[in-house]
């Protein structure tokens, strides 16, 4: 049975449709301004500004590159052509980018319990509450859940995820602050085996990617937790929060090249202009983005489509 199943909530493309707003209304109306809404012929003027166009809205390089590629030819030769035109062949593009992220729901293997996933990234982006949030997805399927609360070095991590915890009725394993992160995973692993939770949330501490030894930290304890269930973490997914720009793929570089990422969460899309992030990490790395953050609310944590 799946973990990632979800009962489809009432008016969901409605409110991902507005959480987006901002960077839709920026990318349309820059279109707009450069390509007119009268037929005339497309100049490669106005394909460059739209690659800066691109470019700002964190899509990358890369991928501004091609989709220019693609819009040259595609009206090379033609005597007019619309912003209307441009901007579907500029949507078209970016579907087929964005569909090789997403990723079909995946299987619980029975023989193997509890299903651990890590949730790791830098300081501030959202991961204690994206933990929360996950516990009362989780919940809301009827999923067995233990909280994990080796956040020990930020000051009230742990209360915060106690409160996350009483708020979605999950239990929760904890130390306290400055305990070995390791020692607080060693038990909630053993827990979760006891109290046979189908799930193990682990929330981290939050680690700059360029320091070596807080990357090896988190090294150390994936082999704490694979001594203890057989295939762990079978998740790690990585928090980006949007607003961040491109430092966030720099970031999903170096925790992937580390730690073995598997997903990808992005915070704070609702608050942004530049969603354009998700695409340039789909187009490099590759790595499938799971669930996005469009709000404040214990609801507002959707899976990616």
């Amino acid at each position: 049975m799946s973990i990632f199943n979800y009962r489809e909530e009432p008016f969901y493309f409605q409110r991902l449709k507005k959480a987006l707003q901002a960077t839709t209304k920026e990318l349309g109306q820059r279109v707009d301004q450069v390509f007119g809404t009268a037929d005339s012929p497309v100049t490669d003027a106005q394909v460059e500004e739209l690659e800066d166009i691109l470019i700002g809205a964190d899509i990358g390089v890369e991928t501004a590159l091609e989709i220019s590629s693609e819009i040259r030819e595609k009206t090379r030769g033609e005597h007019i052509t619309t912003s209307f035109r441009v901007k579907q062949t500029l949507r078209n593009a970016l579907l087929d980018l964005l569909e090789t992220m997403q990723v079909d729901t995946e299987e619980i293997q029975e023989s193997i319990c509890p299903h651990v996933v890590f949730v790791v990234g830098v300081n501030g982006v959202g991961k204690t509450t994206v933990v929360g949030k996950m516990a009362h997805r989780y919940g809301q399927e009827g999923r067995s859940v233990l909280l994990c609360a080796s956040d020990t070095f930020r000051a009230a991590a742990v209360e915060q995820l106690l409160i996350w915890a009483e708020m979605t009725q999950t239990e929760v394993v904890q130390q306290g602050s400055g305990v070995d992160s390791g020692a607080v995973l060693f038990d909630a692993a053993v827990a979760a085996k006891a109290r046979k939770k189908e799930i193990l949330i682990v929330d981290t501490s939050g680690r700059i990617h360029t320091k070596d030894n807080l990357m090896q930290e988190l090294e150390k304890m994936r082999k704490i937790v694979a001594r203890q269930i057989e295939g762990a973490p079978h998740e790690v997914y990585l928090v980006l929060d949007a607003t961040t720009g491109q430092n966030g793929l720099l970031q999903a570089r170096e925790f992937s090249r580390r730690t073995g990422i598997t997903g990808i969460i992005v915070t704070k899309l609702d608050g942004t202009a530049k969603g354009g992030i998700l695409v340039a990490i789909g187009k490099e790395l590759g790595i499938p983005v799971r669930y996005i953050g469009i709000g404040e609310g214990r609801e507002d944590l959707v899976p990616f489509s």
